[in-house]
C-alpha cells in the first residue's frame, strides 16, 4: 500500500491534524520544519492556514506550492507521539 494523507486540517501554532490511508491520525507540529526557500514563507500564519489535501499528490499542500511527503509526515507524527508518551 502506498502511504498518503486522506484529510488535512490546519491548526494553530504550525500544527496540522492529519489522517492517513492506513488509519493513523493525529497532530503534527511543523514548527521546526519551516525553513528554507519553500517552507520559510509558511511562517506567515495566514499562508500556513492554506494547508489542504492535494488530491493529485495525495498529501498536504499549501497555496505557495509547498508540500511534504506523506512518509515524512507519518515519521514526524510517530516521533512526536513517542516523545509525548
Amino acid at each position: 500500500m502506498i502511504l498518503h494523507t486522506v484529510t488535512v486540517r490546519p491548526l494553530e501554532n504550525y500544527r496540522l491534524y492529519l489522517t492517513f490511508n492506513n488509519g493513523v491520525s493525529g497532530e503534527v507540529d511543523l514548527t521546526r520544519e519551516l525553513w528554507g526557500e519553500v517552507f520559510e514563507p509558511l511562517k506567515d500564519m495566514a499562508l500556513f492556514q492554506t494547508a489542504h489535501q492535494d488530491e493529485v499528490m495525495q498529501t498536504v499542500s499549501w497555496a505557495n506550492g509547498a508540500d511534504f511527503a506523506p512518509e515524512f509526515l507519518m515519521g514526524m507524527l510517530i516521533k512526536q507521539q513517542q516523545q509525548a508518551a
